[in-house]
């Protein structure tokens, strides 16, 4: 069913991403990722005002990714997808530690096999505790797209469920769930995740190395 079919509201949105795809989709495939977006957002939504909104992005990211995956769209960094059952714990966690570590050397996305409606309470407040960006994250379904653009997918407790593309590296971290956990029990998690993802950022781009002071040693 096409977009011209359901809400004029969705029309707007296909009609504004279409407009910054110029020459590299057909309008048609634009709709089938906004109404699919919004069909995967809307079983779980909560807040109906919002669903829109994220609809916006999620179709987005999709068609960013498609494009990337297809050539259109250059990749100038790696993209490294983080997958959770819910994409509301331990993705999230990575995703936050990866883009503050990574400081733009790397392109994270995230998604969840059985996405939630929002991330559990006891992870944002984790991140926000640690000073880490998550305002404007939310739970998204695991796509074919996000798959194909990534360098590399980190599989937390999803199974087979992840889709297998040729020229991707795929790992699986076996991290405690933090679905249910008390705020304490995330800090912990937490930890773990920091640290996991420290050590894929260092196989996969190189540090600078540290300055040196006046007298030749290194600052500690």
């Amino acid at each position: 069913m096409a977009v011209r079919d359901q809400d004029p509201l969705l029309r707007r949105v296909a009609a504004q991403l279409l407009s910054r795809f110029p020459g590299v989709f057909s309008a048609e495939t634009v709709e089938r990722h906004v109404i699919e977006s919004h069909r995967a957002l809307a079983t779980t939504a909560r807040v109906r005002e919002h669903l829109l909104v994220l609809t916006e992005k999620l179709a987005q990211e999709r068609l960013v990714a498609l494009a990337q995956s297809q050539g259109a769209i250059a990749k100038p960094v790696l993209e490294v997808l983080f997958v959770c059952t819910r994409n509301a714990g331990r993705s999230q966690l990575a995703a936050a530690f990866m883009t503050r570590h990574a400081a733009e050397r790397v392109h994270v996305r995230t998604a969840g096999t059985r996405p939630a409606a929002e991330i559990e309470a006891a992870v944002r407040k984790v991140i926000e505790e640690l000073g880490l960006a998550v305002s404007e994250e939310f739970p998204k379904p695991l796509t074919d797209e996000v798959v194909q653009a990534a360098d590399v997918v980190v599989s937390m407790g999803c199974g087979d469920a992840c889709p297998i593309h040729p020229g991707r590296r795929y790992l699986e971290w076996n991290l405690p769930d933090t679905h249910g956990r008390t705020t304490a029990e995330v800090r912990d998690i937490a930890v773990l995740v920091d640290l996991m993802v420290r050590d894929l950022l260092d196989e996969l781009v190189q540090r600078p190395a540290p300055a040196s002071t006046a007298g030749g040693s290194p600052r500690l």
